[in-house]
């Protein structure tokens, strides 16, 4: 099955399907701001409001660990994800982590 199939859900159930659990699987990344991004950051500090560098690299963190969340359950033989949630800290002041983890379930005829 190609990653771009395996359906990811933060649901414990999918309607009308019956499954098993295969086991658990994550996606990680770990993204660092740039130069550009902590001067505008600073500058930003001192109005107030979104800082949209940031939040930008925050949506490419989630979507970079969904991607390996997948293939990490495309590897593992599954047909979906389960209970998928996202979890973020950060490393030091410029780093942050981003985590998508779930259970990775086989459909059962």
């Amino acid at each position: 099955m190609a990653q771009n199939q395996i359906l990811v859900t933060t649901t414990e159930k999918i309607p009308e399907q019956k499954y098993e659990i295969i086991g658990e699987v994550f996606g990680l990344t770990t993204q660092s701001k740039n130069i550009v991004r902590n001067i505008g950051a600073g500058l930003k500090n001192l109005v107030g409001g979104e800082i949209k560098d940031y939040t930008n690299m925050m949506i490419e963190s989630r979507d970079i660990a969904i991607d390996r969340l997948r293939d990490n359950a495309v590897a593992m033989g599954a047909d979906a994800v389960v209970m998928m949630r996202f979890d973020s800290g950060s490393i030091s002041t410029d780093m942050q982590s981003v985590a998508a983890y779930g259970t990775a379930v086989k459909f059962i005829e």
